[in-house]
């Protein structure tokens, strides 16, 4: 199955609040949107996706919890792009002081800002176009590192503020670099 975009902009003006009660009715379904207002019907993953990206969750959560610099989210938290998208990577991070700064109300709906780490995993379901459009709007609203794992073509991609993409063919590990300080993603763990 595809991911399915509905435009809804000429016809409906959906507000924040009003997308996140869209998403709260309708909790078997996950929904993106993009800057446009299009609505984003998003495919379930398979059970080698949802695998990897619980490996790659799971790695990501026990440096944070060993560290304490910031808070990880899985691929059900939703963000409010600054440019009005609202996109739910696969697995993300941000620092403690972004976390503290957010009211108790903003933790529990989607959050008002971009991750300052995140990671896209490709699905079967998903577009390698449309996905690396995603990760350079991404950076446009705030990202400050970013992977695009591509399992199918066993490539990484990762995005930094201010330089060329880096493409990495099936590289072992990954360093979250001064982004996340001694992060290190084992990929024999996801490939």
């Amino acid at each position: 199955m595809t991911n399915l975009t509905i435009e809804l902009n000429s016809v409906i003006d959906m507000t924040e609040e009003q997308f996140f009660q869209l998403c709260q009715k309708n909790p078997d379904l996950r929904f993106e949107r993009n800057a446009k207002g299009d609505l984003i019907i998003m495919s379930p993953t398979g059970g080698e996706t949802g695998n990897r990206n619980g490996r790659l969750t799971q790695q990501l959560f026990n440096w944070s919890d060993r560290n304490q610099l910031g808070i990880p989210f899985d691929s059900s938290a939703g963000f409010n792009l600054p440019n009005g998208s609202n996109f739910s990577p696969d697995a993300s991070w941000i620092t403690i002081e972004k976390w503290n700064n957010l009211t108790p109300e903003q933790r529990t709906k989607f959050l008002p800002l971009c991750p300052d780490f995140l990671i896209e995993l490709m699905s079967l379901s998903d577009s390698l176009p449309k996905t690396r459009e995603k990760m350079k709007e991404y950076l446009e609203n705030g990202m400050q590192l970013g992977w695009l794992i591509n399992p199918k073509n066993r490539q990484v991609e990762i995005y930094r503020v201010g330089k060329d993409v880096e493409i990495l063919d099936s590289p072992e590990i990954l360093s979250g670099e001064d982004v996340l300080p001694g992060f290190i993603l084992d990929m024999t763990r996801i490939w």
